[in-house]
């Protein structure tokens, strides 16, 4: 009993403190459209680029970042996973490709790209070694 309630206790920890990360680029437009909202978009090698790892461990898993990109920004991730065991579907992996040659043609990872509703680019930046809340401060620089 005591394993279940850890297991249930984890689980909802993970809801409470988890980013809403759009599945699909088009949802993520779609709610940005709708409550006028920017776009956060990040360029990352989840299982290979170790900065893409410290700014996903550091930043986007933080509860300072959680609870704040809730209520101010739509998140999509455009993953560019190399183990197997990772490997997206054909049909992600060919639109994060075309985010790529739109928004990430030199290939920098990671690279945060913050857009408006209609797609316009607002401002990058990549990992730096900063708090959550300086990291929010610099995507908050970008909207205006």
């Amino acid at each position: 009993m005591k394993s279940l309630a850890t297991v249930l206790l984890l689980f909802f920890s993970f809801c409470l403190f988890g980013q809403d990360w759009k599945e699909s680029y088009d949802s993520a437009v779609l709610q940005a459209t709708k409550e006028n909202k920017p776009i956060v978009l990040v360029f990352s090698g989840s299982d290979w680029c170790a900065p893409c790892i410290k700014l996903d461990r550091e930043i986007w898993q933080s509860i300072e970042f959680s609870n704040y990109a809730l209520d101010k920004y739509v998140l999509y991730r455009a993953d560019f996973p190399q183990k197997k065991v990772n490997r997206l579907s054909k049909e992600k992996q060919t639109l994060n490709n075309g985010l790529a040659e739109k928004y990430n043609p030199k290939g920098y990872f990671p690279l945060v790209v913050v857009l408006d509703e209609n797609n316009r680019v607002l401002g990058t930046l990549g990992y730096e070694n900063l708090s959550p809340k300086e990291y929010i401060s610099r995507i908050n620089s970008f909207v205006k």
